[in-house]
């Protein structure tokens, strides 16, 4: 067993090569002592004090230390008026770097932070040792993806339809998110819509949550930044994920994973099964009652830890369908 001395709640940050501050925490066991080095990477409308609830006695026994730092824009980051996929992928390898992390390291990706962990797999498959997806995003962008799988999704109109307002109407999108926001907070009846009741259950015990407000929304830069995110995530990419090899062909654990609540209410689980189907050089797994919050999950991010660490797979995340 490896001491935990890492303080939980201290923060840092660094200058990037182009002079944007990036500030991130230290979770875990001391740097020095770890056995596994993660960067975990946060989802959209949060910051890294949104932390992955991986029991500490695990992270201690396993030796495992956790870096988690807010992506260009949120938290203590600057903005990135430049942000691409590339620059996602670039901004965790100067963290990877000046975090003195070796020559390899593992990352998991949550929600919305997918997107860079995808480009990381492009971009930095050399630095990876291994890769966990939790409730990844799909862009219905993707140029392989079959009309048959998404004829029946109603999700791919709304997403397109924001791109668009997003792209070309950004005051209009403006008013119409501080407008709805307003109203969920005066009803309190959207949330149960799009979180489970298992993922309302596990907020009650999630350290940084908040819901995204109307006052937060007025703030423009906060506005911008969201915006930004959202266009990078679900516009048109410089590459199809469905078309990748294996960035790891001399490993026969697959060393990549996907994380899926059945519930989730956010992500098409038909368009989940779909990618783990195209690509079998990722390891599947699904968490039958969870929906979108599998992080705050601190069973399933044990599940994860041991996995995507250890290679240890727990039979109750076994995917149940036939392809």
């Amino acid at each position: 067993m490896v001491s935990a001395e890492t303080k939980p709640n201290s923060s840092s940050n660094f200058k990037l090569i182009d002079g944007r501050k990036l500030s991130y925490k230290e979770r875990g066991v001391p740097k020095e002592k770890s056995n596994y080095r993660i960067i975990f990477i946060h989802g959209f409308d949060s910051s890294k004090e949104r932390d992955f609830l991986a029991p500490q006695e695990l992270m201690n026994t396993m030796g495992v230390y956790i870096v988690q730092f807010d992506r260009a824009g949120y938290g203590g980051s600057d903005p990135n008026l430049k942000r691409s996929l590339r620059s996602e992928a670039s901004d965790i390898e100067e963290l990877a770097n000046h975090l003195e992390l070796g020559s390899k390291f593992h990352i998991i990706g949550f929600s919305m932070g997918s997107y860079p962990t995808w480009s990381c797999i492009k971009h930095l498959s050399h630095r990876l040792a291994g890769v966990a997806f939790v409730v990844p995003i799909v862009n219905y962008q993707w140029p392989s993806l079959p009309e048959s799988v998404l004829k029946d999704d109603e999700r791919k109109k709304w997403y397109k339809r924001m791109t668009l307002v997003a792209r070309y109407a950004p005051k209009l999108l403006h008013w119409w998110m501080i407008r709805k926001t307003s109203q969920s907070s005066s009803t309190d009846s959207t949330k149960p819509t799009y979180f489970t009741d298992k993922d309302l259950e596990l907020l009650k015990n999630a350290p940084g949550f908040q819901f995204l407000t109307a006052d937060k929304l007025k703030s423009r830069s906060v506005f911008n930044n969201l915006r930004s995110d959202f266009l990078v995530a679900f516009s048109k990419w410089d590459f199809d994920p469905l078309e990748l090899s294996n960035p790891f062909p001399e490993n026969d654990k697959r060393p990549v994973h996907i994380w899926h609540g059945c519930e989730d209410r956010f992500i098409n689980l038909k368009l989940q099964r779909h990618v783990s189907e195209r690509l079998p050089w990722i390891q599947y797994h699904e968490v039958h009652d969870g929906g979108h919050l599998l992080i705050y999950d601190t069973a399933v991010c044990e599940a994860i830890l041991k996995s995507l660490l250890l290679g240890v797979d727990t039979p109750l995340y076994t995917p149940k369908f036939t392809s």
